[in-house]
């Protein structure tokens, strides 16, 4: 079982950027599907964007796509989330979560297994 952390979160004007990064222990990093999500509050947690085992299935949140990119680098363990153009909209706590079957199945957070902390994304208008 994995244990992940992510790191990157702070403020930044709109239209900014930021990198999010999430560690993962363990050597089963290059089995999981990744996935970061967000939860605004009072708001549900919802989809950001997830990557398959190999980094080549990728999806994307519509209210993200073409602003963010999700990368992983298997052997460091990590995934990345390059945040562009940033909105007032986007500020939440972003999580980063993990899934052992491989491939991204479901954008349902309940159904993904292992999750990190959080860090928290403010945009500033």
């Amino acid at each position: 079982q994995g244990h992940l952390v992510e790191t990157g979160g702070g403020l930044v004007q709109a239209g900014g950027s930021l990198r999010l990064s999430c560690v993962v222990s363990g050597s089963a990093f290059s089995t999981y599907a990744m996935g970061w999500f967000r939860q605004a509050p009072g708001k549900e947690r919802e989809f950001v964007a997830g990557i398959n085992w190999s980094g080549r299935s990728i999806y994307y949140a519509d209210s993200v796509k073409g602003r963010f990119d999700i990368s992983r680098d298997n052997a460091e363990n990590t995934v990345y989330l390059q945040m562009n153009s940033l909105e007032p909209e986007d500020t939440a706590v972003y999580y980063c979560a993990a899934d052992p079957t491989m491939e991204v199945t479901t954008r349902v957070p309940a159904r993904w297994d292992y999750w990190g902390q959080g860090t928290q994304v403010t945009v500033s208008s």
